[in-house]
């Protein structure tokens, strides 16, 4: 290639520099006074519309989810379901007594109670069972049953019997 060829050459690429560096690098830009240039604003992104509209209006939704309700559990020693009270020895039917309430806590499921009670010599406490009452009862959500355990003992001692009760167990289980 020639000297003039390539002074040809480099005016044509000076022209083209130019020619970019004012129109912008892609050409859709414009030249302002004080040599600033002006590019068009940024495309909307899709969905959008360049223009508001009167009828668009935020409204906020609003919905309630309630937590789950957590499974009921239950614990299957009801002896803190169960109170005894009026611990007694009937002298004329030869027996001891202890009145037993069995109360329900659950509102939605029934239960079975295998209730033990026992009369336990108390002077000297020496851990000798007197008697033993067995006996299963069905207690529905929220209510309560009461009976009388009893246990039939001939006190062949003269003197002075001492004694206490307990609810030794209260199985529970569900129906």
């Amino acid at each position: 290639m020639t000297a003039q060829g390539r002074r040809i050459g480099r005016a044509a690429i000076a022209a083209g520099m130019v020619a970019a560096t004012g129109l912008g690098v892609a050409g859709c830009g414009a030249l302002l006074p004080g040599g600033h240039r002006r590019l068009p604003p940024p495309p909307m992104p899709s969905g959008y519309s360049s223009s508001p509209s009167p009828y668009d209006s935020y409204s906020p939704s609003y919905s309630y989810s309630p937590s789950p309700t957590p499974e009921e559990t239950y614990d299957p020693d009801g002896r803190t379901d169960a109170r005894g009270n009026n611990c007694r020895y009937d002298t004329s039917a030869r027996r001891l007594e202890y009145s037993v309430s069995v109360t329900n806590p659950s509102l939605t499921k029934t239960f079975k109670y295998e209730m033990a009670v026992n009369w336990m010599r108390d002077r000297p406490a020496d851990g000798t069972a007197l008697g033993l009452h067995q006996r299963s009862i069905i207690v529905r959500p929220g209510q309560t049953e009461t009976y009388t355990a009893t246990y039939y003992y001939t006190n062949t001692s003269t003197q002075q019997m001492w004694y206490t009760c307990e609810i030794r167990r209260a199985r529970k289980s569900e129906l």
